[in-house]
């Protein structure tokens, strides 16, 4: 039985929201941004100053500038994803969790049991998904933020973990959200989790 779950997602793939029913399901520990950040505050690595102050940074090596549109998938600062990837080891010592983003796929490849997988969508799932999430904000503002998003992951995971977003070799199981439907991702990752 896999009992570490890492999500890797693209913007409104409904990442997520599998995370949550499949811990849901298994009675599993769900873990996403807002967690190991409170994770990294709890270790006494960060203060909650210093991560608001952190959070606002990003390396200049990105080559692109923050947004505050974009709180939840900016950048940090090399000090916080330090933080953050030793909170995700030790949610992940802990066992019995669904850790979704922050490369945790990467940080977590030398661990036993785990499952490691990628959900994507195609272009028109994830903007008819993320205009329902967003009620009167334009079509064209969402598309750009679905592109923006994806391009800050990929530099993201690039600048991190020297690694390619959403690249097959890095994950157990890639699923198509558009193809497979929300409900069938989760069964399909809760029945591999047995194996």
């Amino acid at each position: 039985m896999k009992n570490i779950i890492t999500i890797s997602r693209q913007f409104g793939a409904g990442g997520s929201t599998i995370g949550q029913a499949v811990a849901e399901r298994l009675g599993y520990y769900y873990c996403d941004k807002d967690m190991i950040v409170r994770t990294a505050i709890e270790s006494g690595n960060l203060s909650p100053g210093e991560i608001r102050y952190y959070d606002e940074k990003v390396p200049k090596e990105f080559g692109f500038g923050q947004s505050l549109f974009d709180f939840y998938n900016k950048p940090l600062d090399e000090r916080l994803f330090n933080a953050q990837k030793e909170a995700i080891k030790k949610l992940a010592e802990k066992g019995n969790v669904v850790i979704v983003g922050r490369n945790a796929n990467i940080i977590l490849k030398e661990y036993d049991r785990t499952l490691h997988v990628f959900i994507a969508a195609t272009e028109h799932f994830r903007l008819k998904r993320m205009m329902g999430k967003m009620p009167g904000v334009p079509e064209e503002k969402v598309l750009s933020r679905l592109h923006s998003v994806d391009k800050a992951r990929q530099k993201y995971c690039k600048y991190y973990t020297d690694t390619e977003f959403g690249n097959a070799a890095y994950y157990d199981l890639a699923l198509k959200s558009s193809t497979l439907g929300i409900d069938n991702c989760v069964d399909i990752i809760c029945n591999t989790a047995k194996y």
